[in-house]
This record gives C-alpha cells, sequence and structure tokens, in this order.
C-alpha cells in the first residue's frame, strides 16, 4: 500500500451522500430517527479542528485542513475526490457538485484564495506527493467489462441501508440454514408429492418473496403476504403426479404415458378425493390402459395426443384433490424461513452488542426530493470487527478460506473486485476488509443458486439467475444508446462499475445501488436483463413504467427478456402493450450467444453458451429518453450484429492481434493486460 493513504484521514467520511459514494454509516438528516454517530472500522473520528481555517470557497469546493503527526504539518484533503495535498490548493472555478447542485447551476464565482506561505520543503519527495504530479498513471484492468465508464444516471436521494455490514460469521450461518431450508424442501417434495423439488423452483421462489418481502433479512423472506407463494404452487401443481418432459423417441413416449395414467391413479387411491373426481380419473386411467394393450404401432404423435388428453381430463380433478398438501408445503417452508431469519437477526445482533452497536429497529424515511448523481448503497452503522479470512493464492485462481468453507475465484476476477471496491468503499483505504467481504459475496451467491463452484466446475449449468451478455453487446450498448448502467447485475458479471443487484449488503462495497425495484430513477440510459422469475420480471416492468411517466428527463430502458410464449409471461404482454415502448425485436433462438453464469470460475473457452431460446429485445423510453437515444434503424442493427455467436471471440482475437501499448506519454493510461 502506498503512503498516499496516510495523507487520506481514514476517520473521516463523505458528506451523506457522495456521488461515487461509499458505504458509510449516517443515516440522512430528514430520518425520523436519531442521527448516530459516523463510525469507522478504527472507531469514532477525531476532530482535528482545523476546518475552520479555509476560505469559505474552498470548504464547498470539499477541502479540509488536518494536521499530520508524522510530518508534523498541516495538509490538505478534499472529501469528494480524495486528493491530498501539502500546500494549500488553488481555488479555480470548481466543477458542479452532483450531489447539492447536480446541473451545475449554484456555482460561486471564483475568487483568488489569501496568500499563503507554504512550509519549507523536506528535501525526500513522498510517494503521495508523485502522485499528485502531472506524469501520474491511471491503472486500468483489461478483462470483460469497462469499469471506467461514469454514470449518466441521477435519482432522488434515498435512506441508508438497515441490514448488518457483511460478517462472516453470520454469512455463513445464515447459508448454512438456507441450505437446510432447501433440502427441506426437497424432502417435502419428495415425501407428500412423490416429486422431486421441480429445478430452480426455490431460486424462483426467493426472487418472487423478495419483490413483497419487507423482512429485515437480505436473503431469507421474513415478512411477505401472502404467504404462501403462488411462484412455488404452480411450479409444484406443474410437476403434479410426475413432471413431463419432451421424449426424444416414440419408446419414451410410450412410457411416460402409461408413467402418467399409473400416478394419477395411485394420487386418487391414496388421498381423500371426492366420489366423482375418483370416478372420472379412474374411467379416463382405465381407459389409457387398454388402449395401450389393443393399440399396436401407434406413432409419437399418437403417444404425445393421447397423453394431452389424459392430462386435460385428470389434471383438474388431481389439482383439487392434492391443493391444501401443495399450499401446506409453501406454507412450511415459508414459516420456517421466517424463523430462521430470526435466528440470524439475532445472532447479528450478539455479535453487534459485543462491540457496543445495535442493529436499528426499523427502517429509515427520508422526505427530501433532492436529485443527485447515482451513488452505492450506504449502512444505517458501523462495520464490525471481521474475523480473518484465509487467501490461498494460485496461479490462474485464488482460494478464500473461512472455517474450513472454502470458494474459488478466477484471480481476474478478483483483480475486478479490488478496482470495484477501490472505486466505491470509501470506509477500508487499506484493504483491511477487502478479502472478508469478498468471501461473504462468493458465499452468498453459492448459496442462493445452490452451488458450491470450486476447481471441479466444468458440470456447472447456466442458470438464467447469473447469465450476463456478451462483451460486444455492452459495447454497442453504451456506443449507440449511451447505456451506462445494468438493473440486474452482480459484482461478478456485470460490465459497469454501476448497477442494481439482489443483495444490497453484501454488493454495496462493490459497486451495487441495491434494489432495481427501490431506485428512483429521474434521468439516464439503463439496460435490463431480469432473471427469468415472472413476478419480479413483471414487477420491474410496472417500476420502469411508472419512472417513465412521472419524469420529464431523459430517461431510456432497453428490456432482454428470454421468448416463451406457452404461455407467454405477463411481463412480455406488458412490454408489448406498453405506452412507452418505441421499438420491439426479436433475436431467433440458437443465432446469438450469452455469457456462463459462473465466468468468475470457468476457463475461457467455456465462457460463451449458445442460447437455446429467442430473446426479445424492447426498448421503454419517455419522449426525452427517445429523442436522444432513439432506436434507428442502423443501431438496432449494430446491436444485433454484435449479438451475432463469435462475435465476443471474434473480437478478443482482434484485440490480441492489435498493440496495446503505444508509447509513454503522460496523457495515455497503463494498461494491464491479461
Amino acid at each position: 500500500m502506498n503512503e498516499e493513504a496516510d495523507l487520506k484521514p481514514p476517520e473521516e467520511r463523505p458528506s451523506w451522500p457522495p456521488v461515487e459514494g461509499n458505504p458509510m454509516q449516517m443515516p440522512p438528516p430528514h430520518s425520523h430517527m436519531p442521527i448516530p454517530v459516523p463510525t469507522t472500522p478504527q472507531g469514532i473520528p477525531v476532530n482535528q479542528g482545523y476546518e475552520c481555517e479555509l476560505p469559505f470557497e474552498l470548504v464547498q469546493q470539499g477541502w479540509k485542513k488536518f494536521w499530520s503527526k508524522r510530518e508534523n504539518r498541516p495538509y490538505f484533503w478534499n472529501k469528494l475526490t480524495g486528493e491530498s495535498l501539502w500546500e494549500m490548493p488553488q481555488l479555480s472555478k470548481p466543477p458542479f457538485d452532483p450531489i447539492t447542485d447536480p446541473l451545475g447551476i449554484s456555482v460561486p464565482p471564483a475568487q483568488p484564495p489569501p496568500p499563503v506561505h507554504p512550509p519549507a520543503s523536506i528535501g525526500k519527495r513522498r510517494a503521495s506527493e508523485d502522485l499528485q504530479c502531472s506524469q501520474a498513471k491511471k491503472i486500468i484492468l483489461a478483462g470483460p467489462w469497462d469499469l471506467e465508464i461514469t454514470t449518466n444516471v441521477i435519482i432522488f436521494e434515498r435512506p441508508p441501508c438497515i441490514f448488518m455490514q457483511s460478517h462472516p460469521e453470520v454469512e455463513a450461518y445464515r447459508c448454512a440454514l438456507l441450505a437446510k431450508l432447501r433440502q427441506c424442501y426437497q424432502e417435502l417434495c419428495h415425501s407428500r408429492e412423490s416429486i422431486d423439488a421441480p429445478k430452480d423452483s426455490f431460486n424462483r421462489w426467493l426472487m418472487e418473496r423478495k419483490v413483497i418481502d419487507t423482512g429485515y433479512d437480505p436473503l431469507l423472506p421474513s415478512n411477505c403476504y401472502p404467504e404462501i407463494s403462488l411462484s412455488m404452487y404452480r411450479e409444484i401443481m406443474n410437476d403434479i403426479p410426475i413432471k413431463l418432459v419432451r421424449p426424444k423417441f416414440t419408446g419414451d413416449a410410450r412410457k411416460q404415458l402409461s408413467r402418467y395414467a399409473e400416478a394419477a391413479k395411485s394420487i386418487m387411491e391414496s388421498r381423500n378425493a371426492e366420489a366423482e373426481s375418483r370416478k372420472v380419473v379412474k374411467w379416463n386411467v382405465d381407459e389409457t390402459f387398454q388402449w395401450l394393450r389393443k393399440t399396436v404401432g401407434a406413432t409419437y404423435d399418437d403417444f404425445q395426443d393421447r397423453l394431452a388428453h389424459l392430462k386435460q381430463q385428470c389434471q383438474p380433478h388431481l389439482m383439487e384433490t392434492v391443493k391444501a398438501s401443495v399450499e401446506g408445503i409453501c406454507l412450511k417452508i415459508y414459516n420456517l424461513s421466517c424463523e430462521y431469519a430470526k435466528k440470524v437477526r439475532e445472532k447479528s445482533g450478539t455479535i453487534l452488542k459485543e462491540q457496543g452497536m445495535e442493529l436499528p429497529p426499523q427502517s429509515f424515511v427520508t422526505q427530501t426530493t433532492r436529485k443527485v448523481w447515482c451513488y452505492p448503497v450506504q449502512f444505517a452503522i458501523g462495520c464490525p470487527r471481521l474475523p480473518v479470512v484465509e487467501y490461498l493464492p494460485d496461479r490462474d485462481q485464488a482460494m478464500l478460506r473461512y472455517q474450513g468453507d472454502m470458494l474459488a475465484i478466477n484471480t481476474l476476477y478478483l483483480q475486478k473486485l479490488e478496482h470495484l471496491y477501490r472505486h466505491n468503499c470509501f470506509d477500508d483505504r487499506k484493504f483491511e476488509l477487502f478479502i472478508p467481504r469478498v468471501w461473504v459475496m462468493l458465499k452468498r451467491y453459492a448459496t442462493f443458486l445452490g452451488v458450491n463452484p470450486s476447481h471441479n466446475n466444468a458440470n456447472l449449468d447456466i442458470r438464467d439467475t447469473q447469465q450476463s451478455l456478451p462483451v460486444t453487446v455492452f459495447e454497442c450498448l453504451n456506443r449507440a444508446f449511451g447505456v451506462t448502467f445494468e438493473c440486474f447485475g452482480s459484482p461478478l458479471n456485470c460490465y459497469f462499475r454501476q448497477y442494481c443487484s439482489a443483495f444490497a449488503d453484501c454488493d454495496s462495497y462493490f459497486g451495487s445501488r441495491g434494489s432495481f425495484l427501490q431506485l428512483k430513477a429521474v434521468s439516464g440510459s439503463f439496460e435490463a436483463n431480469p432473471p427469468y422469475c415472472e413476478e419480479l420480471m413483471e414487477a420491474s416492468v410496472n417500476h420502469m413504467e411508472r419512472l417513465l411517466n412521472d419524469s420529464p428527463e431523459p430517461l431510456s430502458f432497453i428490456i432482454l427478456v428470454p421468448d416463451y410464449r406457452e404461455p407467454t409471461p405477463a411481463a412480455l404482454l406488458r412490454l408489448e402493450s406498453s405506452q412507452f415502448k418505441r421499438k420491439q425485436v426479436t433475436i431467433p433462438a440458437y443465432e446469438h450467444e450469452f455469457r456462463h453464469g459462473f465466468q468468475h470460475v470457468l476457463n475461457r473457452s467455456d465462457l460463451n453458451v449458445r442460447s437455446n431460446h429467442g430473446t426479445v429485445i424492447v426498448w421503454l423510453q419517455n419522449a426525452a429518453g427517445h429523442q436522444r437515444w432513439e432506436p434507428t434503424e442502423d443501431r438496432v442493427q449494430s446491436l444485433l450484429e454484435a449479438f451475432r455467436p463469435g462475435k465476443e471471440r471474434e473480437r478478443d482475437r482482434q484485440e490480441l492481434l492489435s498493440p496495446t501499448r503505444q508509447g509513454n506519454t503522460s496523457d495515455k493510461p497503463d494498461v494491464i493486460v491479461h
């Protein structure tokens, strides 16, 4: 760590809220709760008493004066830019303050500062002085992202987050309980309905619950109404009496028809079904078995048609018979989740109490309508002391281990997290908390997806909850439509350094702006590729339409959703009928690619996966947004071309063939190539 960190007071925090922000610990001034003292990992900040010695104009630009004990002389630090100087800063026309004056209309006229006699030179130059000179180099990490693109998104300021900051012990406990809940769901489906839990149903349940959850845990649902999830109920019902798949061969189609008939008969005989329902199902099943015995040489389509007819006749009676049982599964899972969330909160409270801290009893409320540049999530309470997480580097991967639980991440992606951390987290200048916070984030996503990525990752399936767009598509979106923000991303798969994600508490250190459903955007250009959860997708479209309707400033959303038409999701129907729809195109299946959901642990050759379903792209824009980022034919065609399979590999080859350094001039940043 260079010596510049010594010049920047670690105890100081930017006033609430900063532009590029940090997860700091102060509620907004309009909160109805008392404002706690801002805290740091080192304790309560000490006021050196030098702030008043500067001219008002410099203070307004963010400058403060402090005393260096080591050098025994004063120095100056800018809380907005992080810049530190030994000499009095020169007062030039200041840039606008995006917090108090986002449009730059209230900038005071520049005035010359009072004459100041600088202290005598001490001969040896400090590293921090070298960094302030014009020859300083800017480090850019090469990879499938562009973390240097700044945001064009303006939002209404928001209250701080009431969740506890990342803590490995709490996260390990929470994830153990969630894994236990997932296993309980599988056992209930198997014991009560004789089926396996529907694939990814538990993940979609978590997302569906979080759309309406107002509880106090970032992962476990704890306060939802209705308590019975329609998503989970629907998916279980769809697999009763057996899970139907499209068979490959005629023999498989015959077996599936026979299995469905047997399972339907078994359910009606083992449950307290109504007499009429029992009679209808028994008659249809017997007729099916007679047809199977008599029919010789039936075709594939004959078996499929017979199965569709049998399901149409029996399914309503089967659903009515098992309704109470399935509702019982959904209710038990939710009640267990509430109980586990309470246990996690109690454990969090115990850890905080040992360190003289406590969780806020309720959410903060802000009445302000001040417009600010979009900033990362902030916390209402400070960060407790964190335990040590082992860091075990390898050539291409790094392993992070805590209490025997080891998580892997590719070295390049760990460096990406380091860059995001430096951009967005100012309460840990020396990176003392970086590795524990990375472990918590990796553990959260591994548990949420129900996997444990490790060295043996060749069999990891792509998940709709994590797949991302190719780099060429992001480049085109930024170039043609001014996109600088992802509505559904994560620290692992984001392209921009500003994005919304599922977990505000553990992602905020790496640039997350929290949940998209809580983002009150005023202007900007967004890309939205939501995970496939019908309730979340529909809620997102509703939120976009509200924002577009309320804002007269340029606002644009480019939404990508799967082209599923049997049945068509409600979100896609809403998009197609929206008054703000400006353009819609569909990319056919197998004619475009996505990046793998586990790109942070896979080899480079396994990253691009051909899409087995079509993708619908819809532009929602208000009048000002349409005028600025109109989806013209040329722009749309360039986006479709960026989706072409192999386009990203083609781009990478060209990048390897082109020179990465051209001279060592001061106006060209150093580029790290991996």
